[in-house]
C-alpha cells in the first residue's frame, strides 16, 4: 500500500494541472486502474513509476524529490548552493548570457524573485531606487512595484503591477510555497489603491527617465533541461526595446538623475 502522504500529493498535483486519471495513465505508460490505485493508498508504485508520473504532471525537480521521499525513495535531484564550486561552469555561462544582454537590461532571479545575476544596463535602471533594495536579498517583483523602487517611474504602472502580481500568482499555483504567498500579500499593498482595469495582459514597460520614456518588452528564459534544483528554478528576464527610440537611448544615454555608484548586489552564497 501507498502513504497516504503520496496518495494525497499525487492526486493533488494531478488535479492541479486539471488532468485525468486516464489522461495521466496514458501519458506515464500505465492504467487508470493503476494510478487510481495509487491514490487512493491501495498501490505501492515503484521507483520509475513515480518518477515517471512527476515527469508526466511536470512537477518541478524540488517537489519531484518530496514525491519520491513520500513513496520511501530517496531523491534524485541534488540540489546545490548557488555560490557552489560544482556550479562555477553554470554560473559562469548565466553571467556571460546575463553581460551579453548589455546595453538592455537583464536578470536572473530564483523560484522566489530574488536575484541571483544582473547585468550593468540592470545596475543603470534601478540606480536611483531606495539602496535597502537593492542590498541582498534583493526581492525583484519587490523592487519593481515598492514605492521607493521602480514605481515611481511606470508610467502604465496600474496595468504593469497587475502584470507582475498576476506573474507571481502563478508561480504560486504551479509550486505552491509561504514565501510566494506572503509576498503576494506584500505586492498587494502596494496596488490596494489601483483600480480594476488589468486586462490580463501587459503590453512594453513604460519607464520615465531623464533621458526620455522608454518602452520595453520582457522575455523570460527557463533552465528547463537542468538536473539540479537549484538550476532548474532560476529564470532569464530580459527587458529589450520595443522601438528605435528607446533602443537608441539604452545605447547612448544616463537613464537616472540620482547615480548610487554600487551596483545591485546579489547574494555570494
Amino acid at each position: 500500500m501507498s502513504t497516504p502522504r503520496l496518495a494525497d500529493d499525487l492526486r493533488t498535483w494531478r488535479l492541479r494541472r486539471k488532468v485525468s486519471q486516464i489522461e495521466l495513465a496514458l501519458r506515464a505508460g500505465t492504467t487508470q486502474r493503476h494510478v487510481s490505485f495509487i491514490e487512493s493508498g491501495r498501490s505501492t508504485p515503484g521507483r520509475a513509476m513515480v518518477i515517471r508520473l512527476a515527469e508526466s504532471l511536470e512537477i518541478p525537480l524540488r517537489e519531484r524529490n518530496a514525491l519520491l521521499l513520500a513513496a520511501g525513495f530517496a531523491p534524485i535531484h541534488p540540489e546545490t548552493p548557488w555560490a557552489d564550486a560544482r556550479l562555477a561552469p553554470v554560473r559562469a555561462a548565466v553571467e556571460q548570457v546575463v553581460r551579453a544582454h548589455n546595453p538592455y537590461p537583464a536578470i536572473v532571479v530564483d523560484r522566489h524573485g530574488t536575484l541571483v545575476s544582473a547585468n550593468t544596463a540592470f545596475d543603470d535602471l534601478v540606480a536611483g531606487t531606495a539602496p535597502d533594495l537593492r542590498t541582498p536579498p534583493v526581492n525583484v517583483p519587490r523592487l519593481l512595484l515598492h514605492p521607493t523602487g521602480l514605481a515611481p517611474q511606470i508610467a502604465n504602472f496600474d496595468e504593469w503591477a497587475g502584470h507582475v502580481v498576476d506573474a507571481v500568482r502563478a508561480q504560486a499555483v504551479r509550486t505552491p510555497d509561504p514565501v510566494l504567498d506572503a509576498l503576494i500579500t506584500e505586492l498587494a499593498g502596494y496596488t490596494s489603491h489601483l483600480r480594476p482595469t488589468h486586462l490580463g495582459f501587459a503590453g512594453p514597460l513604460r519607464l520615465r527617465t531623464p533621458a526620455g520614456e522608454l518602452h520595453l518588452l520582457t522575455t523570460l528564459t527557463h533552465f528547463a533541461t537542468a538536473q539540479d534544483v537549484t538550476v532548474a528554478e532560476l529564470r532569464m528576464e530580459a527587458f529589450l526595446p520595443a522601438d528605435e527610440h528607446t533602443a537608441t537611448l539604452l545605447r547612448t544615454q544616463s537613464l537616472t538623475t540620482t547615480k548610487d555608484p554600487s551596483p545591485v548586489r546579489v547574494p555570494t552564497s
